[in-house]
């Protein structure tokens, strides 16, 4: 069996986990950290000469710069080429782009508010700043935490994933070489540091993560710790940015939601709501072969700017697109969490991941396999439930069947791409089957609920309209009002005894019936007229002295000023809620006797009742009827 060969100045195998980079003079190859050759800085060298080829031949021979605003600086610069995302012209051009201000659709909020009650009632739709930290529950070092400190807690031989912000590329580095780089006066590159992943350093013990991420994380919640697959480690990271750090627009991987604090700097955020249509642009733009060319904050309706300073704890929710600059070097501590809230777009985001072809290294670990946990809880959540009678929130039914359907998704495929995260205690196609089962029992109760409720309708007393309590009023009225030689029989006008026409008017005596408007509507009612509420007004006619006006049935009702009132009338003929009227007619001549008086015939009113028809011979509207009696008794005692 032959010999591994062996490189570099130490005569070591190759290793995949170290950067190397080989020498054009010999063709050897040597590790980068052998030679003191950072990988970020390879890049930038056009001739490598390894230490030996170097004494012959000379130093290495690095690029020459020809432009600012191309991710190749060497790129002659014609003046024809768009600019790049991250490169020094890039950035000046964004500080001085104008955008929307993120107070529109930042939530400001106490610490103790920001609680998983709050978010399940409310929903976690838009992003949330905490500057009253109390009761938010996260632990942060003081704000003189240094990147020295980091080092210390996290260790310096730690290998960490660096982002060259002109070139937008990631390098690999170690924390000790960071740590150099960020506390120079002088630095030849901007470099940012955003996945420093601390979990299972000592530094973990100085933070605590926001209670509301806590008590809402799926991997706190529902990962088994005697799982198959490793725990994701997505709670805890800290951000270490030079000043014209940048990050271009990006979705949390898996759709998380994401807190961030800043212990010390600024960061400035650029927003944009995930609407259907922006995640659509969304994966249009991140699959273009001019990505970095393109503002993607130009291309959607509304980006928003939002400036989080120091002390400043920002929550950002599912599926929100943004873009970071570091306005000034910067340290801050975030995590990730996914939760039940907003379980369909993080499966969105994680679809739209796969079709992006996103490298494992930028995906939440294990997605699927946490999917599976995830609904083997909810299905007992659903159980206990439905045993305890409770309707589950909407947005856990809605979710619950998305994951459904995602979860049917992935079994299918693993015909194709046999990369199972089923985990082993787990039967799929059972879990499944329960799942569903459950979700439909919750939506025959839901169909239930609603026949329940049009039968209560359907079958509820009918409320009568206000012309049909005012012809009932008026029909009342007809049968004791005196009406001198007529009466009201089966609708019509007859003749009776002057002995009943006085025994009518003897019985009115104690007369108080009336009309109410209640809530808008006409309602009768035999209480006494100085019981009712003050506010229903009351249409009441009561006995008038002289020096009051007298009922005139053929003019307007008249207000105290004298002046007409018809216009406190609705279409309906009511009286409006805030006026009380008493009907007097100021007419001082003598009465007619009932057999000289004209006959009347009023013309045909259109109202709601008749439709602009005349009313057919003994079918007169109650306003009709109403008026016929003002007239006939426009002397008379009267009582309605």
């Amino acid at each position: 069996m032959a010999a591994a060969p062996l490189y570099c100045v130490c005569r070591q195998p190759y290793d995949v986990s170290r950067f190397m980079i080989e020498c054009d003079i010999c063709k050897d190859w040597f590790h980068g950290s052998c030679v003191q050759v950072e990988e970020h800085h390879a890049v930038d060298i056009d001739v490598y000469h390894c230490p030996n080829c170097d004494v012959v031949h000379g130093p290495s021979l690095m690029k020459k710069r020809n432009n600012w605003h191309r991710h190749d600086y060497t790129e002659p610069d014609d003046g024809s080429k768009p600019v790049q995302a991250g490169t020094p012209v890039f950035i000046k051009e964004l500080q001085n782009r104008i955008f929307a201000s993120g107070e529109e659709i930042l939530i400001r909020m106490k610490g103790e508010q920001v609680t998983p009650r709050y978010l399940e009632r409310h929903g976690f739709n838009y992003p949330i700043g905490v500057t009253e930290m109390e009761a938010l529950g996260l632990k942060l070092p003081a704000p003189t935490f240094s990147v020295k400190d980091v080092e210390q807690y996290v260790g310096g031989d730690k290998v960490i994933d660096v982002i060259d912000v002109a070139r937008q590329a990631d390098s690999k580095m170690k924390l000790s070489e960071f740590i150099k780089y960020f506390t120079k006066s002088h630095r030849p590159k901007v470099l940012n540091l955003i996945s420093l992943e601390f979990s299972d350093t000592k530094m973990s013990e100085l933070v605590e993560v926001p209670d509301v991420a806590q008590k809402m994380s799926w991997v706190e919640n529902y990962w088994p710790d005697d799982s198959f697959f490793p725990k994701p480690f997505v709670q805890k990271y800290c951000l270490m940015g030079v000043k014209d750090s940048y990050t271009d627009f990006h979705i949390d991987f898996g759709g998380t939601s994401v807190w961030y604090h800043v212990l010390w700097g600024e960061k400035i955020f650029y927003l944009i709501k995930p609407t259907p249509a922006n995640l659509a642009l969304y994966e249009a733009w991140s699959s273009s072969p001019n990505q970095s060319e393109v503002f993607f904050g130009e291309k959607v309706e509304k980006c928003y700017k939002c400036v989080v300073p120091q002390g400043t704890t920002l929550l950002i929710p599912t599926g929100w697109i943004h873009a970071v600059l570091t306005s000034q070097d910067c340290m801050a501590f975030g995590g990730n969490f996914l939760h039940n809230l907003n379980i369909g777009m993080q499966l969105r985001c994680y679809e739209m991941e796969r079709r992006l072809k996103t490298p494992d290294l930028f995906k939440f670990p294990y997605f699927e396999a946490i999917c599976w946990y995830v609904a083997k809880n909810l299905l007992e959540m659903l159980k206990e439930l439905r045993e305890d009678s409770c309707p589950p929130p909407t947005y856990l039914v809605e979710g619950v069947k998305a994951l459904i359907g995602a979860l049917k998704t992935w079994l299918k495929r693993e015909v194709t791409e046999p990369t199972s995260e089923v985990p082993d205690n787990i039967r799929p196609n059972h879990l499944m089957k329960e799942l569903t089962k459950e979700i439909r029992y919750v939506e025959v109760r839901e169909e239930e609920k609603k026949q329940e409720r049009r039968l209560c309708q359907r079958h509820a007393p009918k409320v009568p309209s206000n012309l049909d309590i005012l012809e009932q009023h008026t029909r009342e009225v007809l049968k004791r009002l005196e009406v001198g030689p007529l009466e009201e029989v089966h609708g019509k006008l007859n003749k009776v005894s002057t002995a009943s026409a006085a025994a009518a008017a003897e019985s009115l005596e104690d007369n108080h019936l009336r009309l109410m408007l209640v809530n808008e509507k006409v309602a009768s009612s035999q209480e006494p007229w100085w019981s009712s509420p003050n506010q229903c007004s009351r249409l009441e006619h009561r006995e008038a002295p002289q020096h009051q006006r007298r009922l005139q049935g053929d003019k307007s009702p008249m207000d105290s000023q004298g002046n007409s009132s018809s216009e406190a009338w609705d279409n309906q003929g009511l009286p409006s809620p805030e006026m009380d009227y008493q009907y007097c007619d100021p007419s001082m001549s003598p009465p007619l006797h009932p057999s000289k008086r004209h006959a009347p015939n009023p013309p045909p009113i259109s109202n709601q009742a008749t439709k602009g028809k005349r009313p057919k011979k003994g079918m007169a509207t109650a306003k009709q009827r109403l008026g016929k009696i003002l007239k006939l008794n426009r002397h008379s005692r009267v009582f309605v």
